[in-house]
């Protein structure tokens, strides 16, 4: 396998993390995380020491008044691993409370793109493919999983030396 997907969702917090509004959502945390990362296909996900990623600061500019934001970032052999995932188990229950604890958005919060395999996405780069998503829609530079395209591929076309200097 050439390429691994990468997937970031961001969302904006409505209240504190240590707050009680998000008191069921940082106790279910640990196992929602611990099913990721014993799915088939899963290959990382972004943690600090304390094993998620809630301290991470990332998204600055996406807060809109909310308490700030939270930010998933994975890399997954591809779409059917990540959705085997995300609409199953754990995380489907957890996700079907988010409005409990995150406010709503107009624009695209998750975006999900190729890399090359056995290279990590960095939240700056995550950042670049939301605002990517969000100005074009999906293209194959940041998509959705309801628009997706395959890993582009490099082909290089053989040559010989000729073209560098035909005189």
């Amino acid at each position: 396998m050439t390429h691994h997907l990468a997937q970031v969702n961001v969302s904006r917090l409505l209240a504190p993390l240590d707050s009680l509004v998000l008191a069921d959502f940082m106790a279910a945390l640990d196992e929602v995380n611990a099913e990721a990362d014993r799915a088939p296909g899963f290959v990382w996900r972004l943690q600090t020491e304390d094993g998620n990623a809630t301290s991470v600061q990332a998204f600055g500019w996406d807060t809109a008044g909310s308490h700030g934001v939270i930010v998933n970032l994975t890399v997954w052999r591809d779409v059917e691993a990540l959705a085997g995932y995300v609409f199953a188990g754990r995380h489907v229950q957890i996700m079907r409370r988010r409005r409990e604890w995150f406010a709503r958005a107009a624009e695209a919060t998750t975006a999900l793109w190729w890399i090359p395999a056995g290279t990590l996405p960095t939240t700056d780069d995550a950042e670049e493919r939301i605002r990517h998503l969000r100005a074009h829609g999906p293209t194959p530079e940041a998509f959705t999983f309801r628009t997706h395209f395959p890993p582009l591929t490099e082909t290089v076309a053989p040559s010989s030396d000729d073209w560098l200097c035909p005189v």
